[in-house]
Order: C-alpha cells, then structure tokens, then sequence
C-alpha cells in the first residue's frame, strides 16, 4: 500500500532536521507497542494538536442547531442552520484539499482557520441580535452556518496527508497503524464534540460552544498548519509536481478512486439512519434523548477496534479486510430490530461498532493506496465529504420510514447501508485485482 517514488518522482530520502529519526529499536521498546512510531515519525505535539484541532468540526453542527433553536425557539429554524453546516462542510472540503495539493497544507489551513473563525463570531452575532427569524434574518442566519461548514478546516484528511508522506519509505504497516489512530481520533471527537456542546450548553449558555469551537480553531489549525510536519507533505507535493504522469494514468486512478469515495458515502448512510433509527427506538420508552449517549456506545467499540487494526496480519489484505469487516457490520445491523429494550440495544451496538471502525479504516486506507499522486489531498477531503453527505442521506431516509413505520421500519436503512458497503468491498476487491495485472505509476501493493 504505501507508495514507492519512481525515478520521475523522487521524494527527499531524509526528513526535516527537526523531526526526531525513528529507530527501528526504540519502537519495538515503545510502552506504545506499534503506535511507539507514530510519536518517532511526527513528534508527540503532531498527535495531540492533530486530535484536538479536529474538535471544532465535531461541534459547528450541533452547535449551530443548539444555538439557533435556543435564539428563535424553532426547532425548524434550528434544523436548517445544522443543515447548512453539513452542506457547507460536504462542498468545501474537498476544495480546500484541492487547494492544499495545489499550494500546500500550510496556507491553505491558516487562512481557512481565520475564515472558519469568522464564520462563527458572525452566527453569534446574528443570532444573538435577531429578534424574528425569519425572511432575510433567517437568510442571514443559514448563509453564516453554511459559511461555517465551507471554511471549516479539514484537519483528519490532511493529517492523513502528511502520514501518508512521512511514511512512504517505511513498511506498510507503518501507514496502517497511522491510519488506525486517526480513525480513533475521528471517532472519538466526533462522540466527544457533541456531548461537549451539550454539556456547555446547559451549563453555561447556548452560545459558549461554538465560541469555543472558534477558539480551537484559531489557536490549534493555526498550531498544526504550522508544524513542522508540513514540510513532509510539501516536499512530497514538490517532488510530484516536479515528475511527470501520463493523463492516461491519472484517469485510470481517479476511476479506482470511486469505490473507496461510493464506500465512504455509504458510511455515512449508515452512520445518519443509525443516529435517526436510535431517536426512534429509544422514543418508544420515552427517552428519546439518550438516543446521542446510545449512538456514543458504538463510537467507542468503534474507537477501539480501529485501533485493533494496526495489529492485524499484512497477509490480510485491504479488499479482504473491507469485505471481511463490511460483512461483519451487515450481520450485525440485522440486529438493530431484535432487542426488546434499552440495555439489550446497548449490547447489539457495542458489537456493531467492533466492525465499523475496521471498515472506516480499511476504506481510508484504500483510499491512500489509489489516490493519484497529484490529488491526495483533494480524494482524502472527498472521502470525508462523502461521510457527511451519506449523513445527510441516511438521516434523511431514516426519517421518512421512522415516521411512517416507527423504529422497525427505520432500521431498514443502516442494514442496507451496511449491505452496500459489503458489496462494494467485493467490487474493489475485484477491480484491484485486475489493475495488479496492470500496474499504475506511483502505487506498490
């Protein structure tokens, strides 16, 4: 999976003096076991500014559906500010990916950060001085939470970026048990971001979160965009632009790309009716609101098996790993219509999150292996965009049969979802296997 430089793409054999070099000893004495080389690679800063500088993307949505229903006393108005934030994020993160294979991560992420900061002050000010929301003030209001969602820096795809470049010389295994941290790291501040807000909420006042949300943003992007693990990914982007690829082979792996991207949507299909289907289920016992603490369990098995993953065999390989784990979470999401009650649903969800995040991973994975040299960036972004807009999607689908047919019925969709991802695993399982037939520039499987 991880790529070998071709002699038209050299890529600099050694790392910026600033970064400590891995010894291949130290790693194996690591406290850390295999994630021992991610603090040698990058340096331990890069991991806990990379975690928490992703935070702010976690909270904009719940935010700005809390403050705006809060401000207006509409749970309309409130929706569609959330909506606008997801639609936002889902457009611009792959431009601003786009923008950073062009230019490089270091800019792109500081002047995003300022425009993302921006954003927030001016929904706190809207809605905190808009009596009637409605007409151009509900305008006003929708254009600033979709301003939020556009700018928001994409911090988890570019971090897999610069793993990406700083493990390209390095064993396979490396880039897996990086790619196996940051999908913790996605699933625990995507559980984390919304209880944050719901705690500061109530606590202190509706509009504390996403004031929050605009200082990480200011203060933590600003401190990643400027770590020096930037220089990693610019050389590399130096070293692609300076080689030279056929528009032949950028076609062929932009189309393998559209698996992996098919794949993240469905993701977020299923992560959307999942999150609708538990509002449904746990109303039926009149406790509608521990659906999000609900929904928390299986984002934490998820957490933890993502990280299994830096553990798993490479004989194992990426397509068996999609089919295997997408498999597992069909199986399981058949279960979503047993349990009888809300502990039994809490069992049925653990066991359903140990597939998820090997699934998530293994597609980001794929992701890095089919990528075009040139637009890292943009399919990385795309793979995040397409989990927001399956969101959307699955949420939306959900909806329509919860209400129709109430929880039973809702349940339908993550099972559907989960099948999807299974058979889309077989198809890129297949469609690798006859490109080894026919090697593309750039990629070492």
């Amino acid at each position: 999976m991880y790529r070998t430089p071709s002699p038209a793409s050299p890529v600099p054999s050694s790392p910026p003096s600033s970064t400590p070099t891995p010894d291949a000893g130290a790693e194996r004495r690591s406290r850390l076991g295999r994630f021992g080389v991610l603090p040698h690679l990058a340096g331990a800063s890069f991991l806990v500014i990379g975690l928490f500088a992703r935070l702010p993307l976690a909270m904009l949505t719940v935010g700005a559906l809390t403050l705006v229903t809060t401000a207006s006393g509409s749970y309309a108005a409130g929706g569609f500010a959330a909506g606008a934030v997801g639609i936002g994020s889902a457009l611009g993160a792959p431009l601003l990916g786009g923008l950073a294979d062009r230019h490089g991560q270091r800019i792109v992420l500081l002047v995003s950060a300022v425009l993302n900061t921006l954003a927030i002050g001016a929904l706190l000010i809207i809605a905190s001085t808009t009596a009637d929301f409605s007409g151009s003030a509900l305008v006003l209001v929708l254009s600033a939470s979709f301003a939020m969602g556009f700018t928001c820096p994409q911090i988890g795809p570019l971090a897999r970026v610069r793993w990406m470049a700083m493990t390209r010389r390095r064993p396979r295994s490396a880039l897996d048990t990086a790619l196996s941290y940051e999908g913790t790291a996605d699933e625990l501040t995507f559980v984390l971001g919304p209880a944050l807000v719901g705690l500061l909420a109530s606590l202190i006042a509706p509009w504390v979160p996403l004031a929050l949300a605009a200082a990480l943003t200011i203060t933590l992007v600003s401190a990643f965009a400027l770590h020096h693990t930037v220089t990693f990914s610019d050389r590399a982007r130096s070293a692609v632009a300076g080689g030279t690829s056929t528009a032949g082979e950028d076609g062929t792996r932009t189309a393998l790309v559209l698996l992996p991207i098919a794949g993240m949507i469905a993701m977020g299909t299923f992560f959307g009716s999942t999150q609708t289907f538990l509002t449904a289920f746990t109303g039926q016992f009149d406790a509608a609101e521990a659906s999000g603490l609900l929904y928390a369990v299986m984002g934490l098995s998820s957490a933890v098996a993502a990280l299994s993953v830096a553990y798993w065999p490479q004989a194992f390989g990426h397509p068996a790993r999609w089919m295997v784990s997408a498999g597992g979470m069909a199986l399981a999401a058949l279960a979503l219509v047993v349990p009888p009650s809300v502990p039994a649903m809490v069992a049925v969800l653990l066991g359903l999150g140990i597939f998820v995040g090997p699934t998530m991973v293994t597609i980001f994975s794929i992701g890095a292996e089919v990528a075009p040299e040139r637009r890292i960036g943009t399919v990385m972004t795309l793979l995040a965009s397409g989990i927001v807009a399956g969101t959307a999607l699955g949420a939306g689908l959900a909806g329509a049969l919860a209400e129709a047919g109430g929880a039973e019925r809702a349940a339908v969709v993550p099972a559907a979802a989960a099948g999807t991802l299974l058979l889309l695993g077989i198809a890129t399982a297949a469609v690798l296997r006859g490109s080894r037939t026919a090697p593309v520039e750039g990629a070492a499987r």
